[in-house]
């Protein structure tokens, strides 16, 4: 990577941690600070292991929070029996069903045109230091968006 290619991907990098501060989002200010450290450190030779397991690393991160419910005690086996007796969990069912499909679309984009990723970075950064959103939204908005092209 040239000298001005990597200053300027450090900058960005620096907007991000700056938008995670000024959001109040730790989880942007953090990933973007790791990134910068990994880019300015011998660790760069490690960003290709990086690029190709992070996602999945964060997928699998983000299963284990989502279920450890189940473990704590706080979903109760009758609990997952009423799935099908509610209206309001089939619905979750639905939209869940819906938005898993929308998030491999969106992993699909981003792995065949990951030009769309530094656009959908800086909306979702956007959207959780402003909006109060969650760092989520790039698969889910890599599917809508693979809807539209």
């Amino acid at each position: 990577m040239s000298f001005w290619a990597s200053n300027a991907n450090a900058l960005l990098l620096l907007l991000f941690v700056a938008l995670g501060i000024v959001g109040n989002n730790p989880s942007v200010t953090i990933s973007a600070l790791i990134i910068l450290l990994v880019q300015q450190t011998p660790l760069l030779k490690y960003a290709p292991v990086l690029e190709k397991y992070g996602l999945q690393l964060g997928i699998m991160l983000l299963m284990i929070g989502v279920l450890a419910p189940l473990i704590t005690g706080k979903v109760q086996p009758a609990q997952i029996a009423a799935l099908v007796t509610s209206w309001k969990t089939i619905a979750a069912v639905v939209v869940g069903t819906v938005v898993a499909w929308l998030g491999g679309r969106g992993v699909q984009l981003m792995q065949v045109n990951p030009t769309i990723v530094t656009g959908l970075m800086i909306g979702t950064i956007i959207g959780v230091a402003f909006l109060r959103g969650v760092p989520v939204g790039p698969l889910i908005a890599a599917g809508l968006l693979s809807l539209i092209l």
